[in-house]
């Protein structure tokens, strides 16, 4: 088994914004934590970016509930 460890940095963010996220992840559950949740979010926004029109319709609407679920849409 290997484990990848990737270098971490610190991104500030608002107290009001972390409060919510937090809020969010003990109310719909699915993220260990803030910093799990913010990766997330910011790698979905990244891929479907880079992929854009590569999906199709029936992935980019996988992409779109999840990110609805997620409260983001």
């Amino acid at each position: 088994v290997y484990i990848i460890v990737t270098e971490k940095v610190e991104i500030p963010i608002s107290a009001e914004l972390y409060e919510k996220v937090k809020k969010f992840i003990e109310t719909q559950g699915g993220f260990k934590s803030v910093e799990e949740f913010v990766e997330f979010v910011l790698e979905t926004v990244i891929e479907e970016e880079d992929i854009g029109s590569e999906l199709s319709e029936e992935e980019e609407e996988k992409v779109k509930e999840r990110l609805r679920s997620l409260g983001y849409l």
